[in-house]
């Protein structure tokens, strides 16, 4: 690497020849060299400071989400009509129930709710190519990923087969590895495909070599947080130019009873598997099913393509807690830190948002220290004329873990393209920690409609991660 004044460049325009020196002072050709080449360089790092801010247009959105939501239009009509997704354990996954049988809890029972998907054992292996003896043994999340990357795309008016060779970046959140544990526990035995077919790397990379994309492929595990890390990143390298297109997204599936029981006994789990979240009966979440994908290019492309837009990321930023209350405990500081930083990237002041989409997973104690780091920095010079809803869809589905990013994400993202807020579900009582009364900030108990005023309306998404990383 080399400095800008150090470059061979800069070297050359400023050195005189010795028969062109006249006491030190530069000939007048030599002069106006050297400032073309300084308007050059002003123009070019003024090209660079706005592609590093540049938007980032979503223009298609595949999903799988609890409650039979198989694309967006599903989805939103589920969450404008308030229906709660959450279930008993479906038939097909009675196995997962011998857990609660081991456990001396009072919320043992939760692990017979969730937010789950049906069908995840069908894939049209034939329709993307892979053999009937490779795609037993391929994680169902290899093959939802597959599934929703496709519609995301063709929902942007892109034939998936025309990006062959194209610098398309893939970027996914997963962190659950469950369908290993399934096939050892039924004697699955182990063939040339195993390896390939449960490699969490392979979540990202599998789909790159299935459409010949040649930009950045990456599995991200960040727990909570990983699929909106995986937009941040995702935006970021479209800014950098390491790709063109980027296809982002989730996904989580729950097949071993174990991981459930070790949550439970945590105190993570609701007992009665609901996510109360800001309610003062918020006792944990629960567990669900689901992936998300979505299809993002820089606006000015997106515009230039005639791709249709449904909203534009401004900004968004990524940190960590570093060394704080515990390992899993959530740091308020470092959350207040994120938002500001996105606000930043963004560009957007905080009295210009006007929803947030928390992680609000329902805890008593991680849902007031979240909406006081949200009153610090959302508060700032914010009137009583100049509401922010504050929502979460963990109320509606669940939490989807690895896929909870960018299930606010997308939630979000159709707020904005519909100009409406869900209600929130299971709020009774306000938590007494949370202190909203006399503050611009709500939690929505109807739908609300949210005008689009003369300029662009700007909500905000946040995930953090149990092990600190929030984004």
């Amino acid at each position: 690497m080399e400095s800008p004044t150090d470059s061979p460049q800069s070297e050359e325009s400023f050195m005189l020849e010795p028969n062109q020196r006249s006491h030190g002072v530069a000939l007048p050709e030599q002069r106006d060299h050297a400032v073309n080449l300084l308007r050059q360089a002003r123009l070019r790092i003024e090209e660079l400071e706005s592609q590093i801010h540049s938007p980032i247009a979503l223009v298609g959105i595949g999903c799988r989400f609890p409650g039979q939501a198989n694309s967006p239009a599903a989805f939103w009509r589920n969450l404008i009509e308030g229906q709660d997704a959450i279930s008993q354990l479906p038939v097909d996954r009675t196995f997962v129930s011998r857990a609660a049988t081991s456990v001396d809890s009072p919320g043992a029972h939760s692990v017979q709710w969730g937010g789950f998907l049906t069908a995840v054992d069908q894939f049209d292996a034939g329709f993307f190519a892979i053999s009937g003896r490779e795609a037993p043994y391929m994680d169902p999340q290899q093959r939802l990923l597959l599934e929703t990357a496709w519609e995301a795309i063709e929902a942007a008016g892109v034939d998936p087969t025309s990006l062959s060779g194209s610098k398309t970046g893939v970027f996914v959140g997963i962190s659950n590895n469950d369908y290993r544990w399934l096939q050892q526990t039924l004697g699955t035995p182990v063939n040339a495909y195993a390896g390939v077919g449960n490699a969490l790397s392979m979540a990202a990379n599998r789909l790159s070599y299935l459409l010949d994309l040649r930009g950045p492929s990456l599995a991200i595990d960040t727990a909570c947080s990983s699929s909106l890390v995986a937009v941040h990143q995702a935006c970021q390298s479209l800014r950098r130019g390491e790709c063109d297109g980027a296809l982002v997204g989730g996904v989580n599936l729950i097949f071993n009873p174990e991981i459930t029981s070790a949550f439970m006994q945590a105190g993570m789990l609701a007992a009665d598997g609901r996510c109360k979240s800001f309610d003062a009966r918020a006792d944990g979440y629960v567990r669900s099913e689901g992936a998300g994908m979505v299809y993002l290019m820089r606006l000015a492309d997106a515009q230039c393509q005639g791709h249709p837009i449904i909203a534009v990321i401004r900004g968004s930023a990524v940190n960590q807690d570093g060394r704080s209350n515990g390992l899993t405990a959530p740091n308020g500081a470092a959350q207040q830190r994120v938002i500001r930083a996105a606000l930043q990237d963004a560009g957007v002041e905080p009295t210009e948002i006007g929803y947030v989409e928390a992680h609000g997973t329902g805890t008593s104690l991680g849902d007031p220290i979240e909406v006081h780091a949200l009153k610090s920095v959302l508060l700032e010079d914010r009137t009583a004329d100049q509401p922010c809803w504050l929502g979460t869809v963990k109320s509606n589905i669940g939490h989807l873990e690895a896929a909870a990013g960018i299930a606010g994400f997308i939630k979000t993202a159709l707020c904005l393209h519909h100009g409406q807020i869900p209600r929130q579900l299971h709020l009774q009582n306000i938590n007494p920690h949370i202190k909203l009364s006399e503050t611009p900030l709500r939690i929505p108990t109807s739908v609300q409609a949210w005008p689009l005023p003369d300029g662009p309306s700007y909500a905000g998404v946040s995930s953090f991660g149990f092990g600190g990383v929030n984004a």
